[in-house]
This record gives structure tokens, sequence and C-alpha cells, in this order.
């Protein structure tokens, strides 16, 4: 069994110098606190055995922090971690019975495939029968068979990293820990590989951590994602609850592409009834938007509106826009266009001649099942 369990960890690097310090603050750097850089901030988190968990952010959101925290590799400032019933904190990363693959390989370049491939179980006095055995079996699962006597260098980018994800899974462990592994692809390479982890996920009967940036590798992978911003959690859920119910406008436009459309708007009930006024244009909203809504007594109030590029249609009337520009993207047009003093995407299907160009006026319809109402503090009010 290898559940996981964080509870409320924190992680906080001491300033290096007062300068850091000050520099921080000056630029209301959202992770400033006064002992130091709070890397990671009261994450938790519950996971199940075999359950597949990816962490998704920018750069400097805490996910990679996180990864180690777990590892072993970093000791959180606060918090508990548990692995199955036990708690962790005080185990060095080789008691924790976890196996991590690096962003950069880290393979040994004087080793063949082979005895890369065995260093771990070496390293744990494993007979040469067990260790042969395993190693063969991994090498099987991931296509490397013809390349074990191969070193690194007369490998591809492609190659190299499944021999690290090899090098990892030899070992049988109950936690497996992936921290950007396929950044260093090309975008073909790293589209093959992430079908090659999901074929190894159905093979493998252990628990994954993934740490990403990229949303497709989130959205494509996971059973749950973590979206993280500048050390905090900001909303954990499947990649379906995720994309159509975002918890606050940074989840809403970090998730999707081309990323969700964003509006100053006016929120209007006249009786059981809601709509949005937005540029002079009024969107009725949904009846099950309206009931949920009318559930929370919410008032006529200034939001943000947010809707996705695709459930933006042209019409004869409507909100007003000005195309800027026009792209052909294969199955789709993507149209820029300016909305009021906003910028905004607009999906439609190339199967018609839209015959737009840029300076030309349109009017969009909003598809009011689809919209998604953020107030003053980003939060989705829904």
């Amino acid at each position: 069994m290898a559940e996981l369990k964080l509870v409320n960890v924190t992680k906080i690097f001491p300033w290096a110098n007062s300068a850091e310090k000050e520099k921080a603050k000056e630029n209301n750097n959202p992770q400033y606190s006064e002992e130091g850089v709070a890397a990671v901030r009261d994450f938790s988190i519950e996971v199940a055995d075999k359950e597949f968990i990816v962490l998704v952010g920018p750069s400097g959101c805490g996910k990679s922090t996180t990864l180690r925290i777990i590892a072993g590799l970093e000791d959180p400032s606060s918090g508990d971690i548990y692995i199955g019933t036990e708690r962790v904190n005080d185990f060095a990363p080789k008691k924790r019975d976890i196996s991590m693959v690096f962003q950069n390989y880290a393979l040994f370049p004087h080793m063949n495939v082979y005895d890369n491939m065995a260093f771990g179980l070496k390293m744990r006095h494993a007979s040469k029968e067990e260790i042969d055995k395993k190693v063969r079996e991994a090498a099987e699962i991931l296509g490397l068979t013809e390349y074990l006597g191969r070193k690194p260098k007369a490998l591809s980018g492609g190659q190299r990293q499944r021999v690290a994800i090899g090098r990892a899974i030899v070992r049988e462990p109950k936690l497996f820990l992936m921290d950007e592994p396929l950044s260093n692809l090309d975008a073909k390479l790293r589209s093959q590989m992430r079908t090659e982890i999901i074929k190894l996920r159905q093979k493998l009967n252990t628990t994954f951590i993934y740490v990403t940036h990229d949303q497709t590798e989130a959205m494509t992978l996971g059973d749950r994602m973590v979206i993280m911003k500048d050390g905090i959690v900001q909303q954990i859920g499947t990649p379906q609850e995720v994309f159509n119910h975002p918890a606050n406008i940074f989840v809403a436009g970090f998730i999707g592409t081309p990323q969700m459309n964003f509006f100053p708007a006016r929120l209007i009930r006249r009786g059981d009834e809601y709509s949005v006024l937005l540029c002079g244009s009024i969107i009725p909203l949904s009846p099950k938007t309206s009931a949920a809504l009318k559930e929370k007594n919410s008032p006529d109030r200034d939001i943000t509106l947010g809707i996705r590029p695709e459930h933006i249609g042209l019409a004869e009337k409507g909100v007003s826009a000005k195309v800027e520009l026009c792209e052909m993207m294969g199955s789709s047009h993507h149209i820029h266009a300016t909305v009021g003093t906003e910028e905004a995407v607009i999906v439609l299907p190339s199967s018609k001649d839209h015959g737009l160009s840029s300076g030309d006026k349109i009017f969009l319809d909003f598809d009011g099942e689809k919209v998604h109402l953020f107030g003053p503090d980003g939060r989705n009010i829904l």
C-alpha cells in the first residue's frame, strides 16, 4: 500500500541577506515573509494507493520543492508527511521506498544502459539473478532491450529518459516521483513519451506524483491535478473538474489552450433570472446558473466574466467586436478581436469560410451555459 498524505506542509527558505529581503518586500513578492521565501505554504493532500497526481503551475510556484519534500531531499519547515501510516519527516530518502526521475536524466555517462538501470539494485546488494531479471523486465516494458549495451551518449533524448525511468522502476518503489521528466524533449517526442508513461502506469502497481508546468501533460496524465501559484494550492480536482469548474481566475486562465477570455462586466438580477451586461449587450444566463445565483442571493454587482474561446460564436447581433488578426490552425480558425477595451480569442471551425480579415466589425454570441463569473477577489462566484 502506498497512500501518501501531506498535512499543512510549509517550506520557508531563509533570506540569503538583508538586501534580498528588502528587494522582495519592495517588489511585493507574494512569497515574502519575515523569515524568508515561502516556497510552499500550508500544503495538504491525501493521495490514494495507485493514484496518479500531477502538480502543475508556473515556474517558481513550489511544485518541485513539494516533490523534494516528499522525497526527503528537503526538510519541511512545518507540517507532516505520511507514507502509508508512517510519519516519514525524519526518514532519510533511502528509507522512504521512493524512486525519483529527474528533468536532466542524471545518468552515469561511463556506464551502459544495463549498468545504469542496475545501479540502485547493486547499492541495495541485490543478487545478480534478481538484478538481471528486473533490469531485463524493465527494458522489455520500455523498449530498451536492444540498447542495454549502449552508453547514454549513443542514445536519443527520449531513449535516455526511458533509461532514467527504467532505473527507477526496477526498484519497485511504493512512490514514483517524476520532476518535469519531459521538459527537455521536443514537442513530438514529448507527445510520444506521454503515451509511454500512460502505458507504464497501467503496467505498474504504484503511486505516481508527477511535476510539470505543461498543462497538456497535466490534463492527459493525471487522475487529479494540483494547481499551484506562489507556493499555495489553488485547486485540486480531476482534469475535467478543473477545466469545467475553475476555482478562480488564475486556474481558469492557466488551464485551457487558448486560454479563457476575461471581460469586466456587471451581473444583473431581474426577479429569478440573472444576466450579464457586457459592452452594452445583455447575455442571458442559463436557468441552472440563475438558480445557483438565486440560492446564494447574489446581488447586482461588478464581476469579471470568463468564457473559453470555443464557446463564443458569430452572430448577426450581440456583443460587438473588431477583428485584429485571423490565424489558420488546421481544424480551426483563431480569431483575435478587440471587445471593448479587452483582447479576445474566438475559435471557429475551419470547415466554414468565415471570410474575416483585419479591421472587420463582427458580433459575438456568448454561450450563457458556458460562462464563468468571478468576483472582485478573483474567486468563482459559483
